[in-house]
């Protein structure tokens, strides 16, 4: 049996991922397990290499991980579904689409965005709303 394939963060803080909404996406998030599609960036000096591997991985029928540190310093993987790279001043940006178990994923809300916006209802009558001329 093969070892799986990995990309290690070996350094530096853990990923930050957000749920990617994307419709392309959707179909890579099915399975047994509920999961979602999130999106993460990281720095490297091998950008073309570490999707090469990527590559490499699906081409030959296997998964590919994410392996990294969560803040409180557990080891977790998560499957590459999709990845790129784009070069900056210091090396490159590795892209990296991850299925992750939803219950792993945090959502952060801005209430400063909905304050903003019930703000915008104020002076609004609702007696003069209609739901029948909709």
């Amino acid at each position: 049996m093969n070892e799986q394939e990995k990309i290690t963060i070996i350094e530096g803080p853990p990923p930050t991922f957000e749920l990617a909404g994307d419709a392309w996406l959707q179909g890579l998030a099915e399975g047994p397990i509920p999961s979602s599609i999130a999106f993460c960036k990281l720095r490297t000096f091998n950008g073309p290499e570490l999707v090469e591997r990527c590559y490499r991985a699906w081409q030959q029928g296997e998964r590919i991980y994410l392996e990294f540190r969560t803040e409180s310093g557990l080891t977790q993987e998560a499957p590459i579904v999709a990845s790129r790279w784009s070069e900056v001043d210091d090396g490159h940006v590795l892209m990296l689409w991850v299925r992750l178990q939803d219950e792993f994923i945090e959502v952060e809300l801005d209430l400063d965005d909905i304050d903003d916006n019930l703000d915008d209802l104020e002076g609004f009558d609702f007696d003069d709303f209609d739901l029948d001329e909709m």
